[in-house]
């Protein structure tokens, strides 16, 4: 399965979720957002959202603003 995370791309052998790609590339989540196909999918659903080939992933870091 091919998926870009930050349009970089990565091969992984088998379907896995969000969660599990986080911690496969040793990216920190804390303080970031995360969408797939230019979707923002809610922390709370990272564990049980399941990518598919070709996904696009960005993981960025939520800045507030005044």
């Amino acid at each position: 399965m091919n998926i870009l995370v930050n349009d970089e791309p990565h091969h992984v052998a088998e379907p896995i979720t969000l969660h599990a790609l986080l911690n496969l590339l040793a990216l920190n989540p804390a303080g970031s957002a995360l969408a797939v196909n230019q979707v923002i999918i809610p922390r709370d659903h990272w564990a049980a959202h399941w990518l598919e080939d070709g996904d696009e992933i960005l993981l960025f870091q939520a800045i507030a603003g005044g």
